[in-house]
């Protein structure tokens, strides 16, 4: 590895930690069994880094050492703990730390891909699964999380911490499931990975559009769950995830304000993640096994396929969210297809969708729904209700670049 002056290794282990900290703890967590105690054993690595490093260099494979330095003081500070709560006998059953160093970085790169189907277990509800994974997989914070659901933040600890107890106390294995169990097991595996793409193709909160580390995160879990199960939804979940990405280059300005699909500079777009996914959209729709993410997928290449927006086949994008509302009933689905609609049919036909959706509880606070109308009122010259409708929206938007957006719209309404 190339030589890093001690003065610049805090630096590094800063962006190490970014980068490979989620696949250190997955590989911690294989080899201790416990999450808790690998995520102490991660951050007692990165300590010890810190003060050994300096003096004795970069090690030639950084990850690999500070997985086994984390595992040997996991052990090490287990073997004290148990020195005054356990027997003689018992201390002698835990594990040999081993020297440091001295684990082999076999096995890494499919740690998370382990840790998913752990976290995906059927013994544990679908809610505990996602918000589980997303926090000791993805590194997303409790209240990310929390935002995403739509749940309070002290509900979703205490959901993340009851599901650690219980893949601990059931004695969940921290495996890839064999192929027999894996159809039963994909659901909630692939709905994981769609919200960690999600929350990479269009952050939760903060002042960054996207996150490029989790969108390509779960774009390298997709192609590796498509090695292990060439399902159809497992192709239309890689499908769908690669063309929504290979609109990343044009989805934001150079100061980082939001670009709506309309205006982008389409020549951005990244021709060869679009020929993949429009590839894997045919294979997978030639199956004739079409679940809802091959249906978002065939939206997406169609948007692919147009040279603008006025190109677009917006027919054909209303009938998929219409076959998608019916076998994936959402009011999101629905808001989707509401403004397809008002493409083809102009804004009053989306409008009145959209005010119907918004008649219902659960869209009464979700953002996009109040920016929709708002949009459509805006197109139909009714600048006080779009201005009301704005204002909506910016009250529960947690993006930068969206409330920037937002902002805009509301000016240039005033003026």
């Amino acid at each position: 590895m190339a030589s890093i002056v001690p003065e610049g290794i805090p630096d590094f282990l800063a962006s190490l930690f970014r980068s490979e900290s989620r696949r250190i703890l997955a590989s911690l967590i294989r080899l201790l069994g416990d999450f808790d105690l690998a995520e102490d054993g991660m951050h007692d690595a990165f300590t010890a880094a810190l003060e050994v490093w300096p003096k004795d260099g970069v090690p030639d494979h950084p990850r690999a050492w500070l997985v086994s330095t984390g595992r040997f003081k996991a052990i090490d500070r287990l073997r004290r703990s148990a020195r005054f709560t356990t027997s003689l006998e018992t201390l002698a059953e835990l594990p040999d730390e081993g020297p440091p160093g001295s684990v082999e970085e076999e096995g890494v790169d499919d740690d998370r891909l382990r840790l998913i189907f752990t976290c995906c277990h059927p013994a544990l509800s679908p809610e505990a699964c996602t918000a589980l994974t997303l926090r000791e997989v993805c590194g997303l914070t409790t209240e990310a999380i929390a935002r995403a659901f739509l749940t309070a933040p002290s509900t979703l600890a205490q959901r993340i911490v009851r599901a650690k107890a219980k893949i601990r106390d059931v004695g969940i294995p921290y495996e890839i499931p064999s192929r027999t169990e894996l159809p039963a097991r994909l659901d909630a595996v692939l709905k994981v990975v769609y919200l960690v793409f999600n929350e990479g193709y269009s952050a939760s909160s903060g002042e960054a559009l996207t996150r490029p580390d989790l969108s390509g995160e779960a774009i390298r879990l997709g192609r590796l769950l498509l090695e292990l199960l060439p399902d159809p939804e497992v192709m239309g979940l890689l499908a769908l995830m690669l063309l929504q990405e290979s609109r990343r280059a044009a989805r934001a300005s150079s100061e980082g304000d939001l670009v709506l699909l309309e205006d982008q500079d389409r020549s951005l777009w990244d021709r060869a993640l679009m020929a993949e996914g429009r590839a894997l959209v045919d294979q997978a729709l030639a199956s004739r096994r079409v679940g809802a993410y091959t249906l978002q997928a065939a939206i997406a290449a169609v948007h692919a396929e147009a040279a603008d927006t006025s190109a677009t086949d917006w027919s054909r994008i209303i009938g998929l969210y219409s076959l998608l509302a019916r076998i994936a009933p959402s009011p999101v689905v629905e808001l989707n297809r509401a403004v397809a609609v008002a493409m083809r049919d102009g804004p009053q036909a989306g409008l009145d969708l959209t005010d119907a959706l918004l008649a219902c509880r659960d869209m009464t606070e979700y953002h996009l729904a109040h920016a929709v109308r708002a949009d459509l009122c805006r197109r139909l010259g009714r600048t006080e209700e779009a201005l009301v409708s704005y204002r909506q929206a910016l009250q529960m938007v947690q993006q930068g670049p969206e409330r920037r957006f937002l902002e805009r719209r509301v000016a240039e309404l005033q003026k």
